[in-house]
Formats: C-alpha cells, sequence, structure tokens
C-alpha cells in the first residue's frame, strides 16, 4: 500500500481531495494491464477497450510486462492493488496467454483500492475496429453515451452471466446523466447470450434517418469491436464487503427557505417584514437649521408653561374687575 503523506502544496492537496471517498462517486476509471505474454487478438482486444473508455481521461493503460499479477491466487493481487491506488482506478483489464488459458482476459472491479470482484473469460472470434474500415466517419463522438441490449435468458438465469452484465456495464457505461439529447446516442453494445457459458459481443453504430415523423429511423451499423466471450470462471465478493461497498449515505433534505424565490434574471428574490419603528424617538445626526428651530420651538413651549403667583393673582383679578366696571 502506498503511504499517505501530508501534502505540502496546494497541487498535491488538490489531488488529495479529488481521490478522497465522496457523498456522489465520479466516473470509475480503468487501468488495463498486459501479463508475462500477451498474444495478438489480446493486443487488439486491449487496444480497442482503451479506445473506447478513454474519453476524459478515464483509461490508464500499461503496456509493460506484469508477471506478477495473479488475481485468482492468494496474494496475487497485491500488485493490482498497489497500481489501482496509484492510478486510482476501480476498474481493470488483464490480459495474459498460455497454453493452459489461451487468450484469456480477466475482468475485475475494486472498492477502496482492493480487490471486489473477478470474472475471467476466454477471447474467440475477435475482429477489430479497424478491420471493419469505418474510421473516424462512426467513431464515438465525445461527450456521447452508448446503449446497451443484453438479449437471452441467461442473464437473468445464470449467476455467471449475470455478474459478466454487472462487469460489462461497469466498464463501457461512462459517466451517469440524468438526461441527454437524443443525438448523444450514436451507439449500441449488443450482448448475446449463446448457451450457458457464451456471449457474442458486438458494437454497433446508430445513424438516425428521415421517418417523414418526429422520430426519426434508425439503423445499425456494425463498427467493431467484435468477438464471442467464453465464461471460464469467476469470484464473487464476500457478503460483508458488498454490504459496505453498497451502503449509500442518507442525503438530508434541504431545508427550505421562507418568502425567497429566484428567476433567471432577477437571480434570488425575497421579501422581508420590518415591523412598525419610532423615527422620531431615534438618535440621528441633525442639522443647524434644524437645532435652530427645535430650540425656538422649545422656548416658546416653555414661555406658554409659565406659572403666575400666589400672591399676585388677587390683585390681578381686582385690577380687572375695576377696568369693566368704570
Amino acid at each position: 500500500m502506498l503511504k499517505v503523506v501530508k501534502p505540502k502544496t496546494n497541487h498535491a492537496r488538490r489531488i488529495i481531495e479529488k481521490r478522497a471517498p465522496k457523498l456522489v462517486e465520479t466516473i470509475k476509471k480503468i487501468l488495463i494491464l498486459h501479463g508475462t505474454k500477451t498474444s495478438s487478438v489480446l493486443n487488439g482486444v486491449l487496444t480497442d477497450m482503451f479506445h473506447l473508455t478513454r474519453a476524459g481521461g478515464n483509461a490508464i493503460r500499461y503496456t509493460k510486462k506484469n508477471g506478477n499479477i495473479q488475481p485468482f491466487e492468494s496474494g496475487g493481487e497485491t500488485t493490482m492493488e498497489f497500481l489501482s491506488q496509484k492510478t486510482d482506478c476501480s476498474l481493470f483489464a488483464f490480459a495474459s496467454h498460455s497454453k493452459k488459458r489461451p487468450n484469456n482476459l480477466i475482468l475485475g472491479r475494486m472498492y477502496d483500492h482492493h480487490l471486489y470482484d473477478l470474472v475471467e473469460v476466454g477471447i474467440d472470434n475477435f475482429s477489430s475496429m479497424e478491420s471493419f474500415g469505418h474510421g473516424k466517419k462512426l467513431a464515438p463522438q465525445v461527450g456521447s453515451k452508448p446503449l446497451f441490449a443484453f438479449i437471452g435468458e441467461g442473464f437473468e438465469a445464470k449467476e455467471h452471466l449475470k455478474h459478466l452484465k454487472e462487469v460489462i456495464l461497469d466498464i463501457f457505461r461512462g459517466e451517469v446523466v440524468e438526461t441527454i439529447n437524443l443525438t448523444g446516442l450514436d451507439r449500441v453494445f449488443v450482448c448475446t447470450a449463446v448457451g450457458d457459458d457464451k456471449v457474442h459481443f458486438m458494437h454497433c453504430a446508430i445513424r438516425l434517418k428521415k421517418s417523414g415523423t418526429i422520430v426519426p429511423r434508425t439503423e445499425l451499423v456494425e463498427i467493431g469491436p467484435s468477438m464471442d466471450l467464453v465464461h471460464r470462471r469467476h469470484r464473487l465478493p464476500n457478503d460483508d464487503l458488498k454490504k459496505e461497498a453498497m451502503k449509500s449515505a442518507n442525503l438530508k433534505a434541504k431545508k427550505k427557505v421562507k418568502n425567497v424565490s429566484g428567476d433567471l434574471l432577477s437571480g434570488k428574490v425575497g421579501r422581508i417584514y420590518v415591523p412598525k419603528q419610532e423615527v422620531g424617538d431615534m438618535a440621528l445626526a441633525k442639522m443647524k437649521g434644524l437645532k435652530r428651530e427645535r430650540r425656538e420651538a422649545a422656548a416658546s413651549h416653555s414661555a406658554s408653561k409659565i406659572k403666575i403667583p400666589k400672591e399676585n393673582a388677587g390683585e390681578n383679578v381686582a385690577s380687572s374687575k375695576k377696568q369693566k366696571t368704570g
């Protein structure tokens, strides 16, 4: 295992944060490896797999021979787990060729950079993308999504074929999206179960033709690769590891904010309620003219409230009566 060290630069810190576990995981990357000995058929298979999965840098291929990788043997997965952690890949394809198992291809998945499950198939009747001669005319476009068609009851009834179906989906489906344009569906993978242990794998391009209606007419053109996958052996994950891998976090619902709405033009729009305020009692900065008027108003108000002394009150009343009688 790689030693986890504290990052010393911002670039290293961003890389570690990118590889850290996330609530919503990013697209899975695949690591393509060669064994001690490979045939021309396996080289063509790995080349086509790399071309089909490399969009967005989601495929890494090592052409160096790896003789110490034996995923089905105890301890033989150590190098694979090391390379998985080094490249941050959760899928892998390992090709090897021997007299006992000719044209052998091992597909597997990783969980937390530990071996999760394996499926081993043999390759027969292989035809590469180059042999069909379509070139870039019908090649998959950047950002497009494939369709999958699994034909045959074996994909539901046979455990090993059902397992192979899950691995194929993980390898070739690419990024998971919510919506897609109709023109973004430009290819389809057709897998047909032939017998108990054989699956015919075919890759076709989708061509949209005019039909006179809203729904276009579709045609399938085989563009490769095409091959027969003969199942040899597989290994499922144990129950504890599967339970841990299938665990999902409980997403808390976002709390609704009252009296707030938004649109594309105004952005975030809200309504607030302000209580009645006594502005007259607030300490505000006063102008000089306003201070003068308030001083005069205060002086007149105080003059109107001056009280007459009691000893002079009778004299004032008597003088007023004399003036009336005179």
